[in-house]
């Protein structure tokens, strides 16, 4: 609908206007722009709403196990950080740049940075929990399962919580770009603008924030790290009961190393 239309401003633009091929070409690479954003924008809204109603369906059954919240729960903060961030940068690539007043500005801002960092809580958690599944009944990773699903949900409040403080200062320096003078807006971004906070303002959240990042990512990749070597250590005893060679195409420490790697590489 939104190229549809674009297309139709265009060809009337140029029956009416002579001078036109300026805009004509603006308003092409909009739409260029906005169909590259748009694309994957789908994409990832349709595959997390996919995954969020399948584990809604399971949950809906008689098995509820913690892994299938914790799926649940990040299929869920992908879908708000997909529509607090990609939608609107969509929507100004496609050269609607002044939509959001100074509350929708400080809404979708303060959502998107929320939403990643749950996201990056919520997938250190999955890897744990992955992690302690598979490891030995003897293993200490063993007395950090989680009872029961209950326990889940714990974490989730605790995890909303820590994100929303760490972001709390968002919502006070976010404004919408028509507050500020032209010569502000180089800095900002279409849509929004970053007001300047105070240095000590500005570095205690920096830091909070970075050190959220590194425990969580170092978090998952320790657990990684196990996770690859149990799998590991699980394969060559098969290998050795088994006396086969090619009882795998690809190992499946293989396999978790790469999942684990994606896995990192979404959340940064």
């Amino acid at each position: 609908m939104i190229c549809f239309s674009q297309i139709q401003i265009i060809i009337t633009c140029a029956l009416l206007d002579p001078t036109y091929p300026v805009y004509e070409e603006e308003m092409v690479v909009n739409l260029v722009k906005g169909t590259i954003f748009l694309s994957p924008t789908v994409l990832g809204i349709l595959g997390n709403v996919f995954v969020f109603v399948n584990y809604m369906l399971i949950l809906g059954g008689s098995e509820k196990k913690s892994i299938h919240f914790i799926l649940l729960h990040l299929a869920f903060t992908n879908i708000i950080m997909l529509f607090a961030k990609r939608i609107p940068k969509t929507l100004a690539a496609f050269g609607q740049k002044i939509f959001l007043d100074d509350t929708g500005c400080k809404i979708v801002v303060y959502l998107e940075r929320v939403a990643r960092g749950l996201s990056i809580c919520t997938s250190a958690l999955l890897t744990v929990v992955q992690a302690i599944t598979i490891s030995p009944t003897d293993s200490v990773w063993r007395r950090l399962k989680l009872k029961t699903p209950q326990h889940t949900l714990l974490i989730f409040v605790f995890f909303w919580i820590l994100n929303s403080l760490i972001s709390m200062n968002l919502p006070f320096s976010i404004i919408n770009i028509n507050s500020v003078n032209i010569s502000q807006i180089s800095k900002g971004d279409k849509y929004c603008h970053f007001l300047p906070e105070s240095w000590t303002t500005r570095w205690t959240f920096l830091t909070l924030m970075v050190l959220r990042d590194a425990v969580f990512q170092c978090t998952m990749g320790g657990a990684s790290v196990y996770l690859v070597f149990v799998l590991h250590k699980h394969h060559q005893r098969v290998l050795h009961l088994q006396q086969a060679k090619l009882l795998y195409k690809t190992p499946p420490e293989i396999q978790a190393a790469q999942s684990v790697l994606l896995l990192m590489q979404l959340c940064k």
